[in-house]
């Protein structure tokens, strides 16, 4: 699908826009030619894009999303908008349920013509298990439709790339200890490069009649265990490791503890797996080509390795 004109000259809006996935649908977008608004409660976090504007491209606003004015203010004048925010902490009903609401109402009354929300792939919410931050995200796309009924819904899964927070977390591990625990290990997980995600996201902001009023699951072309990951990032930085499986309930315990790099919200996410349900289209239908963990990880991992990239394949 070759990149259009629709976008030059627009105003986008990115709820969120200061973060990981943000960064990359900001660079999508100014290769467009659009006018980027980052709304953050940190947009300084995306002052790095600066270099990447023409004058007058780009601009930041600093937006609370769980305060309603606040929302309605980033959005003001807004050609098409797009929902980033995600978090496993803090009031989550009112960032991922009704902010996203907000965000689509006022989207509406400003005349954007599309409105893109990033969800997640998440089970369903089970009122005898209910997992908060899957029932955020629901009621967050619940809302946004009820406001915006052409709006797309993207639930992707893990999200990885260069500088993610999750292949670099077990990489810094991995390279710093010789035995490490493997909770869910094998739970399946279908990550998805940011890149791609990106451009799906831009994509719909141009074809709002193709794209608007559905759900896309989006998942990579490999589905993988923890264990599977864990492994490939060891073989990556040429090291050999031992991999403890861990048991549920030690996992859950582990999971409760204050402090710990994973709440429980965030176990029991991982415990389900990850992967597209197959009940929704997916990257097909935007004509784009998901690429693989493995296409990357030799590349990333180099800073990884014994020596750097000055490091020979060795065990170490």
């Amino acid at each position: 699908m070759a990149k259009s004109g629709a976008l030059n000259g627009k105003l986008v809006v990115l709820m969120g826009g200061s973060g990981f996935l943000g960064n990359y649908v900001a660079q999508a977008l100014l290769e467009r030619g659009a006018r980027v608004r980052i709304a953050s409660r940190n947009p300084d976090k995306a002052f790095k894009l600066k270099p990447l504007a023409n004058l007058g491209q780009i601009q930041f606003a600093r937006c609370n999303a769980a305060d309603r004015t606040s929302v309605e203010r980033s959005i003001s004048g807004a050609d098409a908008v797009v929902n980033l925010i995600g978090a496993f902490d803090g009031n989550l009903r009112r960032l991922m349920g009704d902010a996203p609401g907000w965000m689509a109402e006022a989207a509406a009354s400003t005349g954007a013509r599309a409105f893109v929300h990033v969800s997640a792939i998440a089970p369903e919410p089970d009122e005898d298990a209910e997992i908060e931050y899957a029932a955020a995200k629901r009621l967050g796309e619940k809302q946004v439709l009820a406001a915006f009924p052409k709006a797309t819904i993207l639930r992707p899964s893990i999200v990885f790339g260069k500088d993610d927070k999750f292949i670099n977390m077990f990489a810094g591990l991995i390279s710093n200890l010789p035995v490490l625990p493997v909770f869910a290990p094998d739970a399946k997980l279908q990550p998805v490069y940011v890149d791609d995600v990106a451009e799906a996201a831009v994509r719909a902001l141009e074809q709002p009649d193709v794209f608007g009023g559905k759900i896309y699951e989006l998942g990579g072309p490999e589905q993988l265990s923890m264990m599977d990951i864990n492994r490939a990032i060891a073989e990556a930085q040429y090291r050999d490791r031992s991999f403890l499986p861990m048991p549920d309930a030690i996992s859950a315990i582990f999971a409760a503890l204050p402090g710990t790099p994973m709440g429980s919200d965030q176990w029991e996410l991982l415990k389900s797996g990850n992967v597209v349900s197959g009940d929704h289209p997916g990257f097909d239908k935007f004509g784009i080509s998901p690429r693989p963990l493995s296409l990357f990880l030799d590349k990333w991992m180099v800073q990884y390795r014994k020596h750097g990239r000055f490091n020979e394949r060795a065990s170490v």
